[in-house]
This record gives C-alpha cells, sequence and structure tokens, in this order.
C-alpha cells in the first residue's frame, strides 16, 4: 500500500511541476535556515561542559542592589577564596584568576625563550592559582597537573603554544622570559590542552600566583577587588542553600570588616542587603550578558524563534497550495470513496505525499546548508561544521522530516478527504475557495514575520550608524595605536619625540588608558579631603596620562588647565571630568583636594566623553600625571596614510630593530567593540531576507492558482473591454489587503520587541514612524512584484483560449 503511495506521490509531483517546486524548494530553503540556526545553538549551549566535574563548578558573584537595580560583579579581595574553603567544609576546592591588563604580566606581554633574543607579543596571560588545574581537571600533554603552578615563577602553556615555542620538544623545566625582564624568568611547570573554543577561558599563558604579589600587603587586603574565584563544591551540596550561608559569613565576618578597616564608613549600609551566587560554570557564556558576557541567552531565544518562524512559513505555503489546488484532487478522491477507499486510508495517502515532500526537502536542505555553512561562518564569527559521521544526526533528521511532513500535511489530508463523492461527482466542489480565510490568515501571519525581521533589521542597522558615528566627546579619527612600547623602557619618551617631528604627525601621547574596551581600567574610591570619615565616597575610573593626551585625544578642557611638566606640584594634581565634579557636590572644582591614599588637587575639568561602551552612562573619570608605556597614541594628518606608516615604522625600527611594530586605529577598535550587535544586525537581515523569499515563493503561487482560476472571468471582463491595468489591478489588489493587514499587526509587535532590545544602550535611536512606513511599503512592493508577474500574464492572455471550453 506504501508502495502505491508513493507511486501517486511522484505522479502529482510530476503533474504540478512549479507547485511541487516551490513547495520543496520552500521547505528546503527553510530547513537550511533550521540547521544552520541548530548548529548555532547548540554551540553556544554548550559552552564549558567539557569539564569532568561540570556540574559542581561555580564562579563566585557578588550581587549588591543599588539605585533600584542589582549590580553584579565577579571580582573579589585576594584573601576571599581561602576564606571560603576554611570556613565552609562543602567547598572542596578554591581558585583565583587575575587577568587585568592593569598588573604587570597579565593581559599581553612581549615573549621570549630564554635562548633566543626576538621577542612575540603575545595575549592571553592570567595569573591563577594551582587550584584551577585542579578543578577544571584540564587535560595535560607535558607535566604533573598536580604541581604545574606550585613552585613561584611557574607558568603553564596551553599546546599551540608548546607547538609554537618548543616545536617537538617536551617544554617543561624550558625558561621564558616577559617583557625582556631576563631577572625573573618563568620556568614551564606543564604543558594543558588548548581550550576548546566552546570554553569562556581563553587563556594561552597561566602564570602561578605562588608568593605572588601585586604590591605589598596586597594578598591579605580585603580592600581591593581584583580576583574572579570558582569553587568547587562537593557532591550533594545544594548551591542555593550554600550561597545563603556564604553571604551571612563572607560578608558579615570578612568583606565589611575589612572595608571599616581602611576608612569605608558606608559599607554596612551598602552591602546591607548584598549577595554571595553561585553561577554555573556552564551558565557563564550566556547569562552574563549583563556584565558583558560574550554571550546572551536572550539571543539564542531569538533566532530559534525566527528559526521556527520560517519554518512555519514554509509549512504555509505547503498547507495553502495542497488546500488551493483542492478542486483538482477532487475526482480523484471521489472516485475512489465510490469504489470502497475509507477516509484512513485517504488521510494516510496525503500523509505519505507530505511525508515524501518533507524528505526531499531535508536532503536538499542538508546539502544547501552545507554549501551555505561557510558564509554562515562568517557572518556569525563560528568555526560550525555539520557532524556527518554522529550517531545521532541521521535519526535526528529522520524523525524530523517526519515530524515536520506530518504537521504539513495534516490540515490538507484531512481537508481533502473530506469531500464527498456524490458533491464531487456532480462538479459542486469549489474550486479552491479561492475566499478561503484560513488561508488567507496564513498568508497574512506569513508577512507578518517577514515585516518583523525587515523592522528589525532596519533598526538595528540605524542604532549601529547611530553609535559608529556618534559624538563621544573625543576624536577617534586619524589616531594610530602603537602598541607594545613599554618594551622601549626608558626610551619611550625620546621615541614619542622623534615622532613630533614628522610633518604628518599632529601630536602623539603616551598612555595605554584609552577609551575603548580592552585597554587598562582602574577602578578606584575617592574623597573628599576632610570628609573621609562621614562620606562613603564616589567611584571613578583612574587613569594615569601625560601632559598631550588631551590634546591627541580632542578631548575638551572645560575649567581649569591641563598637566604642565614644568610645575612640579603636578605629580600630586589630577584632572577630573564633569560627571564626577557632579557626583562630588563641586561647582567650582579647581583647587578642591581628593584623597584615595593620598591627597590630590584638581587642577581642571574636561567635558565628560563615552570611555566606555555606549551601552552604559558616562561615568567618574580622575585623571593623573605619569607614564603608562604600553601603548603611544599618534593623531596624524588626513592624506597618505601608507607614507605615514611607513615613516612611524622607520622610527620605531631605530628604537627597537629587533621588535616589529604593531598598531591598529582607533575608529577601528571601537567599532569591533560593537561587534556582536553587528553580527545580529548581519544574521537577522539574512534571515529576514530568506523569510521573504519563502513567503514570496508561496505567494507567487498563491498568484498562478489565483489567476488559473479565474482564467474564464478575466477572459469575460476583456470581451466586455477590460483593460489590462484594470484586471492585473483586480487580481492584485486582494494580495496588497492582506500585506497591509499584516503591516497592522506587525507593527506594534517589532516596536515593542525591538523597544525591549534598546533598553540595553544608554545611547539609543528614537523608533520612528519612518521605520514603520519603510518597512510597509517594501512589504507592499514585494508582494506586487511578486504577484504582478502572473497577474500580468493573466491579463495579456487570449479570452479564446479560456472561452473556448464554454
Amino acid at each position: 500500500m506504501i508502495k502505491n503511495y508513493l507511486k501517486i506521490a511522484l505522479r502529482q509531483l510530476r503533474k504540478q511541476k512549479m507547485y511541487a517546486v516551490i513547495k520543496i524548494g520552500g521547505f528546503a530553503l527553510s530547513i537550511a535556515a533550521c540547521l544552520l540556526i541548530g548548529l548555532y545553538i547548540k554551540d553556544e549551549l554548550n559552552y564549558d561542559k567539557s569539564y569532568p566535574d561540570t556540574d559542581r563548578i561555580y564562579r563566585v558573584l557578588n550581587s549588591v542592589p543599588a539605585d533600584g537595580k542589582i549590580n553584579r560583579g565577579t571580582s573579589f579581595p585576594a584573601p576571599f577564596a581561602a576564606a571560603l574553603k576554611s570556613n565552609f567544609p562543602e567547598v572542596e576546592k578554591t581558585a583565583r584568576i587575575m587577568a587585568s591588563a592593569l598588573f604587570d604580566g597579565a593581559g599581553s606581554n612581549e615573549l621570549r625563550r630564554a635562548d633566543k633574543t626576538e621577542n612575540t607579543h603575545e595575549e592571553g596571560f592570567a595569573y591563577t592559582d594551582q587550584g584551577l588545574l585542579d578543578i577544571l581537571k584540564l587535560p595535560m600533554v607535558y607535566g604533573d597537573r598536580k604541581h604545574a603552578l606550585d613552585e613561584p615563577f611557574t607558568m603553564v602553556i596551553t599546546k599551540k603554544k608548546a607547538d609554537k615555542y618548543f616545536p617537538g620538544q617536551n617544554p617543561v623545566g624550558k625558561l621564558m622570559y616577559l617583557n625582556n625582564n631576563t631577572k625573573k624568568p618563568y620556568k614551564i611547570g606543564g604543558v594543558i590542552q588548548d581550550f576548546p573554543s566552546t570554553s569562556h577561558l581563553q587563556y594561552d599563558f597561566f602564570l602561578t600566583m605562588k608568593d605572588k604579589e601585586l604590591w605589598p600587603g596586597e594578598q591579605t587586603t580585603w580592600a581591593t577587588y581584583n580576583y574572579d574565584t570558582y569553587v568547587l563544591l562537593r557532591k550533594g551540596t545544594n548551591p542555593d542553600q550554600f550561597q545563603k550561608k556564604a553571604t551571612k559569613v563572607m560578608i558579615n565576618q570578612y568583606i565589611i570588616p575589612g572595608l571599616l578597616k581602611v576608612g569605608f564608613k558606608a559599607a554596612t549600609t551598602m552591602l546591607a542587603h548584598a549577595t554571595i551566587d553561585m553561577q554555573p560554570v556552564a551558565d557563564i557564556h550566556l547569562k552574563s550578558y549583563d556584565m558583558h558576557g560574550n554571550g546572551d541567552i536572550r539571543f539564542i531565544w531569538l533566532f530559534g524563534a525566527v528559526a521556527c518562524f520560517i519554518l512555519v512559513i514554509a509549512c504555509i505555503n505547503f498547507i495553502n497550495l495542497s488546500t488551493a489546488k483542492s478542486a483538482s484532487r477532487a475526482k480523484e478522491v471521489g472516485v475512489k470513496k465510490v469504489v470502497g477507499s475509507t477516509r484512513i486510508s485517504l488521510i494516510k495517502q496525503f500523509l505519505v505525499e507530505s511525508m515524501l515532500f518533507s524528505f526531499l526537502s531535508f536532503a536538499i536542505g542538508m546539502v544547501l546548508a552545507w554549501g551555505l555553512l561557510p558564509y554562515f561562518n562568517a557572518v556569525a564569527a563560528k568555526s560550525l561544521i555539520i557532524p556527518w559521521s554522529a550517531p545521532w544526526l541521521l535519526p535526528i533528521i529522520l524523525a524530523s522530516a517526519a515530524v515536520i511532513g506530518i504537521m504539513a500535511g495534516i490540515y490538507p489530508a484531512f481537508f481533502l478527504s473530506s469531500f464527498k463523492p456524490v458533491s464531487v461527482l456532480k462538479g459542486s466542489i469549489s474550486n479552491g475557495g479561492k475566499n478561503s480565510l484560513l488561508r488567507n490568515g496564513l498568508v497574512i501571519f506569513q508577512f507578518t514575520t517577514s515585516i518583523i525581521l525587515i523592522i528589525s533589521t532596519i533598526i538595528i542597522y540605524n542604532q549601529m550608524q547611530f553609535i559608529l558615528n556618534k559624538k563621544l566627546g573625543y576624536d577617534k579619527s586619524q589616531l594610530v595605536m602603537i602598541e607594545g612600547a613599554n618594551i622601549l623602557g626608558n626610551d619611550v619618551k625620546s621615541f614619542k619625540n622623534e615622532l613630533l617631528k614628522l610633518s604628518s604627525v599632529k601630536s602623539a601621547a603616551i598612555s595605554d588608558y584609552l577609551p575603548i574596551e580592552g585597554t587598562k581600567r582602574n577602578d578606584n574610591t575617592f574623597n573628599v579631603e576632610g570628609k573621609e570619615k562621614v562620606e562613603s565616597g564616589v567611584g571613578a575610573q583612574s587613569w594615569v596620562v601625560d601632559n598631550d593626551y588631551l590634546k591627541t585625544m580632542g578631548i575638551k578642557l572645560v575649567e581649569g588647565r591641563n598637566f604642565d611638566p614644568a610645575i612640579t606640584t603636578d605629580s600630586t594634581a589630577v584632572i577630573i571630568n564633569e560627571t564626577f565634579a557632579k557626583k562630588l557636590n563641586f561647582k567650582n572644582p579647581i583647587g578642591k583636594r581628593i584623597t584615595n591614599g593620598a591627597a590630590y588637587t584638581i587642577v581642571g575639568v574636561v567635558k565628560d566623553f563615552n570611555f566606555e561602551s555606549l551601552r552604559d552612562p558616562i561615568g567618574s573619570l580622575v585623571l593623573h600625571w605619569g607614564i603608562s608605556p604600553s601603548i603611544v597614541s599618534v593623531k596624524v594628518n588626513a592624506g597618505n596614510m601608507h607614507n605615514t606608516m611607513n615613516e612611524i615604522s622607520a622610527i620605531w625600527r631605530n628604537f627597537s630593530p629587533s621588535e616589529p611594530i604593531r598598531y591598529t586605529f582607533l575608529d577601528d577598535r571601537f567599532a569591533s567593540m560593537y561587534a556582536d550587535v553587528q553580527r545580529m544586525g548581519r544574521i537577522f537581515t539574512s534571515f529576514a531576507i530568506l523569510a521573504i523569499i519563502i513567503a514570496c515563493l508561496g505567494l507567487f503561487a498563491l498568484a498562478a492558482f489565483m489567476a488559473e482560476q479565474r482564467s474564464k472571468e478575466i477572459g469575460i471582463r476583456k470581451v466586455l473591454g477590460a483593460s489590462v491595468q484594470s484586471i492585473t489591478k483586480l487580481l492584485s489588489l486582494d494580495f496588497v489587503k492582506l500585506v497591509i493587514i499584516a503591516i497592522v499587526i506587525a507593527s506594534p509587535i517589532a516596536w515593542w520587541a525591538m523597544t525591549k532590545w534598546l533598553e540595553d544602550f544608554t545611547y539609543r535611536i528614537t523608533i520612528g514612524w519612518y521605520v514603520f512606513a519603510l518597512a510597509g511599503v517594501v512589504a507592499i512592493m514585494i508582494a506586487l512584484f511578486t504577484v504582478s508577474f502572473q497577474s500580468i500574464k493573466a491579463a495579456v492572455a487570449n479570452p479564446i483560449k479560456s472561452l473556448k471550453a464554454e
């Protein structure tokens, strides 16, 4: 019986080639899209699940309510991890990671083997404890994991770095120099396997914390927060109950007393409702978006919804075309029922046809997904592969094809099998139900989804353009960042002076504190002098800059003066921004003094500028005069950039002949801060186009069918004098009405969704009416273009051909 069903299905496929191509083509495109999105979601959900004890590993968070919201952070004082372990038997192991580029060794370094002379710039350095290797049970290539970081000045490197510096060798015991510091070489204690791409820890060099102090007394103070803390809880420990115990003990017995000890009087009040939370390591990637994590669980839900909508649009095409073509199958159903076929057997027949379309679509969709995967990887910044050899892939594909085939075919099967033989054979079955309420509703749903995607794409694009072109309070154009300048040592000032002699250079500044992510940050608390014991202080970024920093960055000084090397007291002078002056309630800040361990005199105020992501409001900022030499920023003239960079490179070679120059442009680094938003925009655009194509395929087929069913009506109208224009309008108007209804439904949904998305940005566009008007016009034009071919074709046809049968 199944064989006969398949024969009939193949016969129908050959008989109605155009409709079959549209059904299968639309399904195949949607399946390819769903497969790509599925691979993306699977990759995102697979983060940090490769560790043997993943279900017992947690990162510790601090949550502090303030100003009506909860501020979450990951940083804790140096002694926090040890105190946590000693106070709670539920804690099996603890470990700390410190990757802040504020401290020498962490972040990036110039690295070389002890027996070589040429350095290589490397990223991905972090200080950590031996406990991290034990908690994660990182697989070792060389060395003993239990003792790899036991000794002072030891390091663990990944396999790819071992292959780079010691190809074909066991590097354990070998020495390496950081930043030409030959007095303190690091010994390699072990080599670990590379972290998988699905790990939030993407480090290549772990430096031991054994006997390491960032400054004298740093390892015992509870007043500074620089370490991420990880814990391995014992089996059977309830993390929710544990974090309640940890909150009570750690905050009240350690953190608050530690802050009070250094004079932070507001600690008791500020931390009264603070909590210590356990974040499962598998949640870090997707559930840390409020702390600017790499992923966002909301995107997963969003892309999953997009995949479902695209698949539903393809299913709608199948249902619409199947029910629209009902008249052509009515006699077949009537005759089969007369000769004894039951309704159940007819339903089975139509479901087999539907599943055949589904299986063919899946086969083509898999091929399309394979072909589109390189493009999708480029757009999504991923390295996804289709796991052809995975034992679960084929069963899932077959099961999905069967389920989708049944879902798409169940309504047409029941609809077609319901025809009564008497009505069919008398010719009283409607020709496809041209005014079908269901079919119109499905078309509206298709275009509602497509219009939501169009509106979302427009708003994402406009927000990105707003961010990239917003006036930030500094000038990021024509600014070259020369990195790794710290290897010049004391010659960095001479290097800067030589650059200033070039006619193409306007100014230059030495500072690795820049208004972009990935450069140094130093968060401190300042008090008004004399009020340390009565006020809690104000948090602010504390940056070290030279006297040419404001000029080079194009930052405007609104009060006071710039730093002056000729004034010796400027070593204790600071320049603050307007936000900090407001928080300190200084109406005339010049000459006022603030403290942070030492006392500083305010000599200038700069106009507020955005030095963090535009997702965040402008924070408080304090500029100190000094040298922070990792980056030299150079403002150059617009013009022949190639010659300018050749001149700058030549000067660099004079100072560092064995080290290649490394530079980037500030505006490029600024744009890279929003790479995730740009990726989202590109993905949305791609799937919006795909959804529209699938919807238009169905609309094209429906238009062809309607023109076919109304061919005699069109012939009579032409005989009676109707023009081509009026007939085209007649056939197109019904579809345009449906699209207009879709616009009305889609607009408020898209407005709500994109308003929620824009809330992540402190600086954002206003969603104007023109966005919805533009999306509506685009949708109507697409619909008209789709149906116009069939409408015009029907309007210009010879009426004799359609009327000769009468």
